[in-house]
């Protein structure tokens, strides 16, 4: 009988820092950071320690550049020094969201103008909507999965203050903490993630297109290695940061009417987000378009082309086709006129 491999042992991996004095340095990081020492060398004039803390294993030896840490503290904001040269750097452990000041603009995103898409996360492509990202209070981006199959995608949860994905062409399934089992989200559905709900994409079928609307832009995506999805729970009114999750399915969703012969077909979003977001889908029901009219000053009026074609109505007329994006600032007049019978537009708003 073959004897089964033996593997060795590997110690875990250490960051090392210069360190020309040793027993200051152990002074300063065991005595006032808290750390511990695993090991150290030689006995009769130690030159090099191991220490572990925070969630870090150090190797303190000569040579070398000392480096800088950052570690969490009540006392987030401070920079101390140690006699080795080391700068650390007290931060708090969950910073609360930045939200920038609305910087805004009229915005016109051609999908024929291009730039092409670029690779962003778990191998997906990433199409920018709002370049200027309106002073960083809002990121809107057309993502594609050209392939499909099983999605590169771990665990995680984004710290935002808004974010939905409608899906255009395709489906994906999706999976989110405590709301039951695995889905598939289908072209016209889509989902509200609210702030820090775990979840995960699976698989999607090739060729799958969806649009993600976030604020802030710059917001951190972050890893959760130790939840399982899904969690055998189905909450429906959990709230997570002030919001409720919204799985939307449009082929159970009605048609009701909305402006000179067109309508609508609404959302729980007002109701989940507590008044901070409204979305709808527009589409004629009869009619050619609508005359500009302004909605009331808030934050964000967003549109996207789903299919079909029309001309858009703000200082100016500007012809629309699928996948072209606008943004019209706060308070602007804007219409819709040539529409063609099979448009479908995509409207966000914030508040709702």
């Amino acid at each position: 009988m073959t004897a089964p491999p033996v593997h060795p042992v590997l110690a875990p991996g250490e960051a090392q820092l210069g360190c020309e004095d040793l027993p200051a340095a152990l002074a300063f990081f065991v005595g006032e950071l808290g750390f511990r020492i695993e090991a150290i060398f030689p006995a009769d004039e130690p030159q090099v320690a191991t220490l572990s803390g925070h969630g870090l294993r150090l190797r303190l030896a000569p040579g070398g550049d000392p480096g800088a840490l950052r570690l969490p503290s009540p006392d987030a904001g401070r920079v101390l020094v140690a006699p080795n040269g080391t700068r650390i750097e007290l931060v708090d452990p969950d910073p609360p969201l930045a939200v920038p000041a609305l910087a805004p603009q009229f915005v016109l995103t051609r999908v024929a103008d291009g730039p092409a898409a670029g690779e962003g996360r778990a191998g997906m492509l990433y199409r920018d909507l709002i370049p200027g990202r309106l002073g960083g209070r809002f990121i809107a981006s057309h993502i594609s999965i050209p392939e499909g199959g099983p999605v590169a995608d771990w665990v995680h949860f984004h710290k935002v203050r808004f974010q939905m994905i409608f899906c255009r062409r395709g489906w994906v399934r999706l999976v989110y903490e405590d709301q039951g089992e695995p889905f598939v989200l289908a072209a016209g559905d889509f989902v509200l993630q609210p702030p820090r709900i775990r979840h995960r994409v699976l698989e999607s079928s090739p060729g799958l297109e969806v649009v993600e609307i976030g604020c802030p832009a710059l917001h951190e995506t972050l890893a959760d290695h130790d939840m399982a999805l899904p969690t055998g729970r189905a909450l429906p009114d959990r709230d997570f940061g002030g919001q409720t999750f919204i799985r939307h399915v449009a082929e159970a969703a009605p048609w009701t009417p909305w402006a000179d012969g067109f309508e609508a077909q609404a959302s729980g979003m007002a109701a989940a987000t507590r008044g901070l977001a409204g979305v709808r889908v527009l589409r004629p029901a009869g009619g050619r378009g609508f005359d500009a009219v302004a909605d009331p000053a808030g934050e964000l009026m967003f549109g996207f082309v789903l299919e079909g074609s029309g001309v858009l109505q703000h200082a100016g007329a500007h012809p629309l086709a699928a996948c072209d994006a606008f943004v019209i600032p706060p308070g602007g007049a804007w219409g819709l006129a040539e529409s063609s019978p099979d448009l479908r537009l995509l409207q966000v708003v914030l508040p709702a």
